[in-house]
């Protein structure tokens, strides 16, 4: 019984990590992205966003409780997998350690970043192409965005390897390994995009 409930939590878990929040993730990189156009771009695709009806409700069942759920499991799975990278140091390997640290570091760059945005906007300050030049002035700002988003990418699209496998998408060698090989290009197209937005508030 237990089993079995570990292997719901598990697939859960990776389910969740795909949707809604990987598809919530490309959709805010897409949005900052709306930064290389300019302040006013960014502005006028960030208030579309914040005027979208129920926002508060979606934003609490396709984005918050979902991502409550898959950080808190996500923990539990990280500090409890056995890495083994120093015995056998596979790609796959290095792939599953890099997925727990990526995750591990998501979290705090999520939380810090929730932090000084939303929790700033319920005390009144505005959410927009300012807020976030200021914030990306600070050097050591700069290089903690540019490691979190690089890390939220990465976990993403690794995660997305994992899901196919899971899931019983990728059931073959070969499938795997192109699955390996698109995820890598998932990687490679994505962080180019959050690069891309990072720099124009630069």
């Amino acid at each position: 019984m237990a089993g079995n409930k570990e292997f719901a939590n598990r697939k859960l878990h990776s389910l969740l990590g795909v949707v809604p929040i990987g598809i919530f993730l490309m959709q805010h990189l897409v949005v900052n992205h709306f930064a290389t156009k300019g302040p006013e771009a960014f502005n006028n695709a960030a208030h579309f966003m914040e005027s979208l009806p129920f926002r508060y409700v979606l934003e609490a069942f396709i984005i918050f409780i979902p991502l409550l759920y898959h950080a808190i499991y996500g923990i539990y799975i990280a500090f409890t997998a056995k890495n083994n990278v120093s015995r056998y140091s596979y790609f796959r390997n290095w792939m599953f350690m890099l997925q727990r640290v990526t995750g591990v570091f998501t979290l705090i760059f999520v939380a810090w970043h929730v932090w000084e945005t939303r929790i700033a906007a319920a005390f009144g300050k505005e959410v927009n192409y300012d807020m976030m030049a200021e914030i990306l002035s600070n050097p050591g700002m700069l290089v903690f965005y540019i490691v979190g988003v690089l890390s939220a990418i990465f976990h993403f699209a690794n995660g997305l390897w994992s899901f196919a496998v899971s899931w019983g998408i990728t059931v073959s060698p070969r499938s795997q390994l192109i699955s390996t090989y698109v995820t890598l290009g998932i990687f490679v197209a994505l962080s180019i995009v959050g690069l891309r937005a990072i720099f124009a508030f630069v």
